[in-house]
């Protein structure tokens, strides 16, 4: 069964299936990020207290923080709409941002000298996976973040 939310700026559709999952639409102006931001903390926190899935608070911030990298750059570089979903994968939270823009992001050479543009090496560096996708429209780009940061599965301190 999926249950459909409408709110402000999009619409958030949750499944009840054994996949736990969120799929956000966003309309790729203004307050997106922040929207979508907020999502991600929600549906971590309900997937930790409906579901007893363990969630560290540093595994949330750092989804956030995923989070807004891919959806600032869809927002940047795609003209139109954007999809955030997020599914919880074993131990992991998997964050996939489609957009409309056909062309593939490539993460650029380090340069300390460099101001702006890290986005992409940031959420490669915090990721357990990554992988970039080209849709019949568009692209969706998946990253895999671990839920604990204990490997004993502990909630690490949330």
């Amino acid at each position: 069964m999926v249950r459909t939310l409408v709110g402000e700026g999009g619409a958030a559709a949750y499944s009840d299936d054994a996949v736990l999952s969120v799929a956000v639409a966003l309309d790729g102006q203004g307050p997106s990020i922040a929207r979508a931001r907020h999502a991600a903390a929600g549906f971590l926190a309900r997937v930790r207290s409906e579901h007893g899935v363990a969630v560290s608070r540093r595994a949330v911030e750092v989804t956030q923080l995923v989070v807004s990298e891919l959806v600032t750059n869809a927002q940047k570089y795609a003209a139109g709409p954007i999809v955030m979903d997020l599914r919880i994968a074993g131990d992991l939270v998997e964050v996939q941002v489609w957009d409309s823009d056909p062309v593939l992001p490539v993460a650029r050479a380090a340069d300390v000298g460099r101001v702006g543009q890290h986005g992409l090496e940031i959420v490669m560096a915090l990721c357990q996976g990554f992988e970039v996708t080209r849709e019949p429209v568009g692209k969706r780009i998946t990253a895999r973040l671990a839920l604990t940061d204990d490997p004993q599965g502990g909630p690490g301190g949330w």
